[in-house]
C-alpha cells in the first residue's frame, strides 16, 4: 500500500493547516476522553476518584474550547466542493453528519460543564477552583450528567460512521477525499 500522502487524488483541495490540526486534536482527545470517562464512573466513590473527575472536567474544557474554535473556524472557511465522483446523496448525507458532528461536540460537553456546576464540587481546572455560577442542584445536575451521558453514545455513532466513510474513501474510492483531512499531500 502507498503511502497516504502519494496515494492517486483527484482535484480536491486541502483543508487548511489549522483545521487538519485541530480535527485530529479533537480525534485524539474524544477518543482519550470516552475511557476516562467510563473508568471514572467505575470509580466513583472510591478514595482518590476526585482526581480523575477533575482530569475529565479540565480536559472537556480544553476540548470544548476547540470544538468552538473549529466551528468559528469552520463558518469562517467553506471546505472546497467535494469531487465529481462522489454522488449527491453521499455529499448531502456528509455535511448532515458533519453539522450532526459539532452539534454533538458541542452539547455534550455543555450538559457535563452545567452538570458540573450544579454541584457542590463545582469545577476544577487543572487544579484551579473555578467559581461556582449555579446554585447546586443535585436532581437537575443528575438530569444533565444523564444527557452528558446519552450524548457520548450519540457522538460514538456518528465519529464511527464518518471515520467508516472516510476509510471508504481512502481504501475504495481513492478519491482523495480522505487526503483533504490528511496532515500532506
Amino acid at each position: 500500500m502507498q503511502p497516504l500522502h502519494t496515494l492517486p487524488t483527484t482535484q480536491t483541495s486541502s483543508y487548511a493547516p489549522l483545521a487538519v490540526v485541530l480535527h485530529w486534536t479533537l480525534v485524539v482527545l474524544i477518543i482519550g476522553m470516552i475511557p476516562l470517562g467510563w473508568y471514572m464512573m467505575e470509580i466513583e466513590d472510591d478514595p482518590g476518584s476526585a482526581w480523575f473527575f477533575n482530569l475529565h472536567k479540565s480536559i472537556g474544557l480544553v476540548l470544548a474550547g476547540l470544538v468552538l474554535l473549529r466551528l468559528l473556524w469552520r463558518l469562517g472557511h467553506s471546505p472546497a466542493p467535494l469531487p465529481a465522483s462522489v454522488a449527491p446523496w453521499q455529499a448531502t448525507a456528509s455535511k448532515a453528519g458533519h453539522w450532526l458532528l459539532y452539534a454533538a461536540m458541542i452539547a455534550m460537553p455543555a450538559f457535563g460543564i452545567i452538570g458540573s456546576l450544579l454541584t457542590e464540587r463545582g469545577i476544577v481546572f487543572f487544579g484551579i477552583p473555578l467559581p461556582s455560577v449555579l446554585q447546586a442542584n443535585h436532581d437537575l445536575a443528575e438530569l444533565f450528567f444523564e444527557a452528558h451521558s446519552v450524548t457520548i453514545w450519540i457522538l460514538i455513532g456518528l465519529v464511527t460512521v464518518h471515520a467508516l466513510a472516510g476509510l471508504k474513501h481512502l481504501l475504495i474510492d481513492k478519491d482523495g477525499v480522505f487526503q483533504r483531512m490528511w496532515f500532506s499531500r
